[in-house]
């Protein structure tokens, strides 16, 4: 162990590391990152799932506690998991104990008895989530100057997975807001997994730049990307992120067809260890956790829309466990701690190289363990996303953590948020809180000017408060719903007897159905015996078998990148990713090459017809660039098709001579898509916004013009014969 380093942390806490711990050394990162830290500065820690993070920034900020004697509750850990804070507090708890100091949770399922405690003696750590934390802004029962009046730092657990959707720009508007009560800069300290960008990545969590500290990225081992280089890029060609080569580890790719046929696989490999599987959607965790069972698999189930209760059983009697298996959506990808796993097995693919870093860090912790993952695959496109995903993986790229655009929804609910917090706000003063912050600047005036004219806010005497509509819509058990920044579609509750089971779709309690209606949950069949349409609550009894599982929601369609589906191409013309492939894969990887032989072409893009009104441009340019190029090509695309990774399609009349015309005239110009009015219902808030805003919003989010552009610059091969 380097007594540098040591010397730097706080006696106390060095003791125990060596001592306690029993750590012969700290790693690279927890060393590299204690003079940043102590030092105030801005940080993003990168490392793999299971690299030490949670203790690189605990200790360096323990330490500067307790040299500055911060009083009351100095630091702030945010997690975008409940299960997660559930799982680090007694980690935390212990680190804070060491110097005397205490780590406390506060979230949606902490008793008020609990809370209360915590309100009259202030952790000196308090674990949260983003929406808790602002809960505790607008509450009528925190004094949240008074409790957060110690605050100096921010750790940001999984930073990554804020920064790549909604919740966070919904933190970085909170940590302004709470940054502004504090009335001092608070340093923001990211823990983040493997990402293409990093250093764009803290540029994102530094915010607004009112105060902004130093910052620096601490990622041992991975060559960093120059300042302003983008990484991960949706251009052909795209550079890998420099140092993140393939770690050891042993991957395997297989083709099995079916869920039962993934249920025989997992049930005859590896007995006697310890498996945790990912599904795509919490319908195939379901349906494989039934089909395991009947094969005599000790298994256990986890998805968000199982009770917390069914979640905590299957998580801590699969980590006492041995010869067994957990069958999980992504639930379990982030640090969640299930205890040593054997192996990890994926069936079809993650949608993103990060996720599946993320899972493949589950294993390989013992020593003379090794990482390594088995793919199996359910059907043909499965097939082709795993073995695409695996050869961008072997390349070394990862994607980059690109926020989305436009986030004008948040800035309705901010305003609202901020009225709650502050009672009433100078009309002239509200841009003050999120010092510039993106779109919650002067560009939020007509926003502010929409919720006025809806009755959302009321203006009298230059301040805006709380108006009636806002009442209304959000007003309901104290605003909650105001602090969630996702809309979640109705779900029934299931109970059997008093036990909560989970959640089920609507559509299975009302759809037709020969029998008796069953619901497949938690692994198991239950018939249901009564339903209380008021109060969403299906009461059920245990069946034998034939339950059905079904879970809708907006924006559920899963969409395929640039890269990814160019890395699918490059499959397809011979690109093989450098993994195990077992015979089945090899015969399916060669039967997927001479289906799609006339519509791959390493140069450029190929446009066919297969027949009377068949005509396809094949541009494995991904969802997003395949919807900006459809929308900026109206003279020669079909207009109302679904839009495909793959391809667009075209009119049947388009020859040669119309496509130049039609590609001159879109030019560098490109067009946003089409948005469908019904879609926007999934933008929560987009009630609160001009329907203009609300569909320019989705409409930002749904294009990828780089990806578009670099497709239209390709050359066009055209294959236009019928059956051609």
């Amino acid at each position: 162990m380097s007594a540098d380093a040591l010397d730097l942390l706080d006696p106390i806490l060095t003791h125990h590391i060596v001592n306690s711990l029993g750590w012969r050394s700290l790693r690279p990162l927890q060393e590299q990152a204690i003079e940043p830290l102590l030092s105030g500065q801005d940080t993003v820690l990168l490392a793999p799932t299971a690299g030490g993070k949670t203790e690189a920034a605990a200790f360096p900020l323990l330490t500067r506690a307790q040299r500055h004697g911060w009083k009351g509750t100095g630091i702030l850990y945010v997690t975008p998991l409940k299960a997660l804070l559930n799982n680090l507090h007694p980690r935390l708890e212990t680190y804070t104990g060491w110097v005397g100091r205490t780590a406390e949770l506060w979230h949606g399922d902490i008793a008020s008895s609990r809370r209360r405690r915590i309100l009259s003696q202030r952790p000196d750590l308090l674990l949260t989530t983003p929406e808790s934390l602002e809960a505790m802004l607008v509450s009528t029962h925190v004094d949240h100057r008074a409790f957060f009046s110690g605050l100096h730092s921010v750790v940001v657990d999984e930073v990554h997975a804020f920064a790549g959707d909604d919740r966070g720009w919904h933190l970085l508007a909170v940590l302004e807001r709470l940054q502004r009560v504090v009335e001092r800069p608070v340093q923001r300290v990211g823990l983040s997994a493997t990402v293409g960008n990093p250093s764009e990545l803290l540029d994102w969590l530094q915010g607004s730049g009112r105060g902004r500290r130093p910052g620096q990225v601490i990622a041992p081992g991975v060559a960093l990307p120059e300042p302003g280089v983008r990484t991960g890029a949706s251009a052909p060609g795209a550079p890998g992120t420099p140092g993140a080569s393939p770690p050891p580890g042993d991957i395997e790719l297989d083709y099995v067809g079916s869920i039962a046929n993934a249920a025989t696989v997992i049930s005859s490999l590896h007995k006697g260890e310890k498996r945790l599987v990912f599904c795509e959607s919490r319908r195939a965790v379901e349906e494989l956790g039934e089909q395991l069972r009947l094969r005599g698999v000790t298994t256990f189930l986890s998805h968000a829309s199982l009770s917390t209760d069914e979640r905590r059983r299957a998580e801590e009697a699969f980590a006492e466990a041995r010869d067994c298996v957990i069958v999980s959506t992504s639930t379990l990808e982030l640090g969640i701690d299930v205890g040593d796993l054997d192996r990890v097995v994926q069936l079809d693919a993650p949608a993103t190289v990060a996720s599946f870093l993320q899972r493949l860090g589950r294993t390989g912790r013992r020593p003379g363990t090794h990482r390594n993952c088995l793919f199996l695959a359910l059907d043909d496109e499965g097939f082709l996303a795993a073995a695409a995903l695996l050869l961008a993986w072997s390349r070394g790229w990862v994607e980059p953590v690109i926020p989305p655009p436009e986030p004008r929804h948040l800035v309705a609910q901010q305003l609202l948020a901020l009225c709650l917090q502050e009672h009433r706000v100078g009309e002239n003063l509200w841009q003050e809180w999120w010092g510039g912050l993106g779109v919650f600047g002067a560009a939020a005036e007509p926003v502010v000017r929409h919720l006025v004219e809806q009755g959302y806010l009321e203006r009298d005497s230059g301040t805006l408060f709380i108006g009636p509509e806002a009442e209304r819509r959000f007003g309901h058990r104290h605003f909650m719903n105001l602090t969630a920044s996702f809309t979640a579609p109705p779900e029934f509750t299931v109970l059997s007897g008093r036990t909560e089971i989970g959640r089920t779709d609507p559509d299975l309690l009302t759809e037709e159905t020969d029998g008796p209606r069953k619901l497949l949950l938690a692994g198991r069949s239950w018939l249901v015996t009564y339903i209380d349409w008021r109060r969403r609550r299906c009461f059920v009894e245990p069946a034998d078998e034939g339950g059905r599982a079904k879970w809708s929601g907006f924006g559920a369609h899963r969409v395929r990148s640039f890269t990814l589906a160019r890395a699918v191409r490059d499959v397809l013309l011979g690109g093989s990713p450098p993994v195990l492939l077992t015979r089945r894969a090899e015969a399916k990887l060669a039967a997927a090459r001479e289906k799609y032989l006339d519509v791959v072409h390493s140069e450029g893009t190929v446009i066919t017809r297969r027949g009377a009104g068949d005509v396809r441009w094949w541009t494995w340019a991904g969802h997003r660039a395949n919807a900006t190029l459809a929308a900026s090509l109206p003279s020669v695309v079909l207009r109302h098709r679904m839009v495909d990774d793959r391809f667009v399609r075209l009119r049947e009349d388009v020859t040669g001579q119309s496509w130049r015309a039609a590609v001159e005239d879109a030019g560098t110009g490109l067009t946003l898509p089409e948005v469908d009015p019904n879609a926007v219902r999934g933008l929560k808030f987009a009630e609160a916004l001009p329907a203009r805003l609300a569909e320019a919003t989705l409409a930002a989010r749904l294009g990828d013009a780089e990806g578009a552009r670099a497709a239209l610059a390709e050359p066009v091969r055209f294959l236009l014969r019928q059956g051609g």
